[in-house]
């Protein structure tokens, strides 16, 4: 098994180290990487080629794709495109991998022949203080059960179903049309990741809040045929980023 791991990165100098040196210390070492830049005007690139030798020594393929793109969801899907693996995973820049993450995924998806996996991940403030967010798997759907960061999947569901570049939920979107279509999907409960944040979904802005409400309830609980109710879930969300970021 094979597994291609995306990062996708703008003017991200400052972040990206930290998200490389956790693929390079992975335990399983047969992965892709593939670097997606929208054309940085830093030093972003120059920075990911600075890990080329070690990675490569460690047999990890380096690919490192620099043109301008259509937004964060372009970009993924273009990592998706080019991907060579048998099972994708997506992490940003910022955003890190515990060492054993790509291996426990690996067995898991050797044991349960699963689709779709995800787990448990750890939140970082800006101030140091940190959240165990649980992976579950219930009756009622709500994005405070998924992580993304942690989300393996077969590379062929997501060349069939690319992100439709509907707003900012994108990947959460996909990952409820998983479930719609009956994929296989299995949580681990083991904390493979780790997200920092103040980023794009956690922005505390009033417009931005509300933007994020419509696009989670439109793109993906109604397009998923998912109940009018589940605008109560979208604002409660809200709600809880603008009190703990």
């Amino acid at each position: 098994m094979k597994f291609t791991i995306i990062t996708v990165a703008f003017n991200s100098e400052k972040t990206i180290s930290k998200t490389m040196e956790s693929v390079l210390s992975q335990s399983f070492a047969d992965v892709e990487y593939l670097i997606i830049d929208g054309a940085s005007q830093d030093k972003t690139v120059e920075t990911a080629e600075h890990y080329r030798n070690a990675l490569e020594e460690k047999g990890i393929v380096l690919r490192i794709i620099s043109e301008p793109d259509a937004g964060i969801y372009d970009a993924m899907n273009k990592g998706i495109r080019e991907a060579r693996g048998d099972v994708i995973g997506i992490l940003n820049t910022g955003d890190y991998y515990e060492p054993e993450a790509l291996k426990i995924a690996a067995d898991t998806f050797e044991k349960e022949a699963c689709d779709l996996l995800f787990a448990n991940i750890r939140l970082h403030k800006e101030n140091g203080i940190s959240y165990l967010k649980k992976a579950r798997l219930r009756r009622f759907q709500t994005s405070r059960d998924w992580n993304h960061p942690t989300t393996f999947v077969k590379a062929q569901l997501y060349k069939k179903y690319p992100f439709p570049g509907l707003g900012i939920h994108d990947d959460y979107g996909f990952y409820l049309k998983m479930r719609k279509l009956g994929k296989k999907i299995v949580v681990v409960d083991e904390v493979l990741a780790n997200f920092m944040m103040g980023g794009a979904s956690n922005h505390k802005s009033f417009g931005e809040a509300v933007r994020r409400i419509r696009d989670r309830y439109r793109y993906c609980y109604r397009i998923n045929g998912y109940s009018r109710w589940y605008m109560v879930e979208c604002v409660v969300i809200e709600g809880v980023k603008m009190l703990i970021g």
